[in-house]
């Protein structure tokens, strides 16, 4: 962590005072926060002690004083308030989904590169210890040829058709706001697939309620995902190789523990790592990492494969025909 990196939180909802909590819980610099209005931004300035409320997300992107923005926003205005604060010469923390759709993607990441400046997906468990750990044992090849990859998200959320979750118009469903979880994860063991197929069951509002997913890559490997926002499942994930596999504890992508068994089903090593608070500032620091190592991609979650992310997940929307207003 760099102490001289200051941070502005562009918006004031429950994902904003998430981070803001790990920010300021581990020692991060957070000087101002912009909200669409000044009776919001005073309130949560107040709330956590931040010296600048802004009125608008204009006013924060122009404060002299901060140099990085986290973008909290609903789906369909991240890109929009990452590309105000990109072009204000803001580096930019973005929550997952990273933006709507691919198009909008693109249109970030290229104006950041044009800018020399960092754009991180907000894609938090990417950083965590766990999935550095896990890293390195896939790395040390203690499973093998690593086969395959089983993970879901499911949860029982609000049935309020009026609910972010359940509304087109905010890019509710599933798949975005839950399901990115686990397409990011199987990105991150394998890469790109070579086949997407999905299906879906819809809420009245018309968004996705669960949403079935397999990848096929080149050389045979499978993910088995899978997505709901009004049953509660495991949340657990399995990465199996043929060498042994590796069980991750519910809630698989916050903090928590894993154990790694051989071919034949004996314990050879249990992880578990306590975190401080959350865990969202570990992606916090890699933002700051980069920042102050002048680069603008790190090899954990560079900006072209949130791009390809979404590409896929534009895909799957596609085979289960979820669009969006205005798309």
């Amino acid at each position: 962590m760099t102490q001289d990196i200051r941070w502005g939180i562009l918006g004031t909802g429950g994902i904003a005072h998430a981070q803001t909590t790990d920010l300021l819980g581990n020692g991060f610099t957070v000087t101002a926060v912009g909200s669409r209005s000044q009776e919001s931004a005073d309130a949560f300035a107040a709330e956590f002690g931040i010296p600048t409320a802004h009125g608008s997300y204009e006013a924060l992107v122009a404060d002299p004083d901060v140099d990085v923005v986290y973008v909290s926003t609903p789906h369909p205005f991240h890109a929009e308030a990452a590309l105000l604060a990109l072009n204000a010469g803001k580096h930019v923390l973005v929550e997952k989904p990273f933006t709507l759709n691919a198009a909008e993607a693109r249109e970030v990441v290229d104006t950041a590169a044009r800018n020399h400046l960092v754009v991180l997906e907000a894609m938090w468990n990417r950083f965590l210890p766990h999935t550095l750990r896990i890293r390195e044992i896939i790395a040390a090849g203690t499973l093998g040829d690593v086969r395959t990859l089983i993970a879901d998200h499911n949860q029982n959320l609000p049935k309020d058709p009026k609910h972010r979750i359940n509304d087109p118009a905010l890019g509710g469903g599933a798949l975005l706001d839950l399901g990115v979880y686990p397409v990011s994860f199987a990105f991150d063991l394998f890469g790109t697939p070579s086949s997407v197929q999905a299906i879906a069951a819809k809420t009245a509002t018309g968004v996705d309620r669960q949403t079935a997913i397999v990848f096929g890559y080149g050389d045979g490997q499978q993910a088995v995902l899978h997505t709901a926002l009004d049953t509660l499942g495991p949340n657990t994930a399995a990465i199996i190789g043929t060498a042994g596999r590796i069980e991750i504890d519910s809630v698989w992508y916050t903090p928590t523990g894993f154990t790694v068994y051989d071919s034949e089903g004996a314990v050879v090593e249990r992880f578990e790592h306590e975190v401080k608070n959350r865990g969202m500032q570990f992606q916090a620091w890699e933002a700051e990492r980069l920042i102050a190592a002048g680069l603008t991609a790190g090899d954990i979650l560079p900006p072209e494969e949130s791009v390809r992310v979404m590409e896929t997940l534009d895909e799957i929307r596609r085979q289960i025909g979820l669009s969006y207003p205005g798309e």
